[in-house]
């Protein structure tokens, strides 16, 4: 059965995206068989992965709103092994329509739950804000992956985030853990950075992922070709530091192969 990761944090602007796009990325370069699912009405993991929003006939609000059977909204990517549920601006509306639903918590669970064993991984891309829509992946999760920034305002929203994660846990979603905690756009050379994660650790132990995402050019530019970073350019630090997250997430030790074997792991057996 597949494993269902949210990605969340209601502040904006940390990564939620791009950790989503990159690690679907690898994982199915790894011949894991995974779906992304952009919860987020910006879209961005459905422009990361090249794929144009007026082509698309069926996204995630109408699987939310039940218009659409959630495998009539999938759709292929270019990308090894990767399938996405896209999303448009249409998905704004639906915080308010869901007012009028009975369990409108456990919309998108429910379609997930159809699928889940068709895939090894299925990634969510929650919105940037606590409301209807990220529940609603909090709920359909096993575990969240929180991106934030080595920042000190960063913690006030961690701590909002967990209490929310509580109140999930105990009235939706009690098998909710958290799968590990990300620091994204890293520079080590910042004592604040440094510090900031040394906080984070103090409070939540073996929950703070070894990787670090640094700021990188070639993570950055990568969404503007409509590709994951390890297929615009393998060899950045880009690429490698979400192959070491990936080694993470499949309980690997964080080697890196030889350059000119950087993705040519195999699943193992």
């Amino acid at each position: 059965m597949g494993k269902i990761i949210a990605v969340a944090n209601q502040k904006g602007g940390v990564g939620k995206s791009t950790t989503v796009v990159n690690l679907a990325a690898y994982l199915g370069s790894r011949d894991f068989k995974v779906l992304c699912v952009d919860s987020d009405p910006q879209g961005n993991t459905t422009t990361g992965f090249g794929i144009k929003k007026k082509s698309v006939e069926a996204t995630t609000y109408d699987v939310i709103i039940g218009k659409k059977r959630v495998q009539e909204a999938i759709i292929p990517t270019e990308f090894e092994n990767v399938s996405l549920l896209p999303a448009t601006e249409a998905l704004a509306g639906c915080e308010i329509e869901l007012a009028d639903f009975e369990n409108r918590v456990n919309r998108l669970k429910m379609q997930l739950l159809t699928c889940k064993l068709d895939y090894d991984y299925i990634f969510i891309d929650c919105p940037p804000a606590l409301g209807t829509i990220t529940i609603n992946g909090l709920v359909a999760c096993d575990t969240i992956i929180v991106p934030m920034l080595a920042e000190f305002y960063a913690l006030e929203g961690l701590s909002q985030l967990v209490n929310t994660i509580k109140i999930v846990k105990s009235n939706y979603n009690p098998a909710l853990e958290i799968e590990g905690i990300l620091f994204t756009m890293f520079d080590g050379r910042l004592n604040v950075a440094n510090d900031v994660v040394e906080e984070v650790e103090k409070y939540f132990p073996d929950k703070v992922f070894i990787t670090k995402i640094p700021r990188n050019v070639r993570i950055s530019e990568a969404p503007s070709h409509g590709k994951p970073v390890m297929y615009y350019d393998k060899a950045s630090k880009g690429a490698e530091a979400y192959e070491l997250l990936g080694h993470e997430i499949m309980g690997e030790p964080l080697e890196l192969p030889k350059k000119k074997k950087i993705f040519s792991f195999k699943k193992k057996r």
